[in-house]
Order: structure tokens, then sequence, then C-alpha cells
């Protein structure tokens, strides 16, 4: 939870910065007026995907509105085994970056550690773009618009962000993989 309000100042200072109001940037991002207040209050966690949106139409990158630091790579960018930027989140979720340090991403690369959970507790988010998904460890259930679909290990998943998603672990135990967001 700390992150967020750390986060929501700087989404703060990237709408004010460009002379929008909370209702302009709304209405940009298709959202209500209140929504966008709540994010921008740090009380609550901010969906990844609603930080895609802002940093794409603020033109704005990822890891500035989540970390405050510019990316600075710009032929490549090397992420050792076991580092990634650490971007808290959801308190079940444990997301890695690995493109952090490359400067003007087409794409967000992230490493995805989900738990498992009952299907009670998977809660849908959606956000522009395009997504893909590799399963590296265990398997992953993908609830697209509230159909199941289940990953194995080695399965890959291409889809629409825009469709409602959500994610859990299954057989009892949690799952990893490769997530891009296009």
């Amino acid at each position: 939870m700390e992150q967020y309000k750390d986060i929501a100042p700087r989404l703060i200072g990237v709408r004010e910065g460009i002379g929008w109001t909370v209702k302009e940037m709304a209405d940009l991002l298709g959202l209500p007026e209140e929504k966008v207040a709540e994010y921008e209050s740090g009380e609550v966690e901010i969906p990844v995907g609603y930080m895609l949106d802002v940093s794409r139409l603020c033109r704005v990158d990822l890891t500035t509105l989540i970390s405050g630091r510019e990316p600075h790579l710009k032929s490549y960018s090397l992420v050792r085994k076991n580092e990634g930027f650490s971007v808290d989140r959801r308190k079940d979720y444990d997301y890695k970056s690995l493109g952090y340090k490359f400067a003007g991403r087409e794409m967000e690369p992230f490493l995805i550690t989900v738990p498992a959970k009952s299907g009670e507790e998977m809660t849908e988010t959606s956000h522009r773009g395009q997504e893909f998904i590799y399963v590296l460890k265990g398997r992953l259930e993908v609830r697209m618009g509230g159909e199941p679909i289940i990953v194995e290990e080695g399965d890959s998943l291409y889809f629409n962000s825009e469709t409602p998603h959500a994610l859990r672990g299954l057989d009892g135990k949690e799952v990893t993989f490769l997530d891009v967001i296009l």
C-alpha cells in the first residue's frame, strides 16, 4: 500500500503538468471522475492497467510513474535472474518489471507470480492494449469475460486486455509466468 502513496503524487503531477482537471483526465481515459480521484488519493490499489493507460495518454514512461526514476538505456537492457524492478501492485501478486531500464518501451514485460486462491477471490481487471502470457511454472486459470481458460506450463495465451480478466494459480500452488502487455 505504501507504493500507492508514492505513485499517487506522480499521477497528479503528470495530470496537472499537462493542465488537465481530474474530470478531463477521467473523460480521456473513459473512467468515472471518482475513480481517477480515488487512484490519485493513494489510498487504494492502483491497477497496472490504469498506470499503463495514463503513461500512454500522457506520454510518460511507466517506470517513471511507478518509481519516479527515468529509464535511460536505448540500445538494450539486460535484467539478470532474480533482478527486476518489484512493482507492489497487488498484495497477492508478485510483479517484477523486466523492461524498467529501457527508455521508450513499446511493451511492458513482467515476471509475475500469482498464488492459488478460490474462484470467488478472483478480481477482474481490464485495460487498453493486448496481453501475452507464457506460463513458466505451475497451472494458471485466466478467467476471460467470466469464462475459465486453463493455461499449463509451456502454454501461452494472447488476448485483448480490454476483455475483463482475472488470474489465479491452480492445484493449491502458485504459478509463475511471463506477462507482456502491449
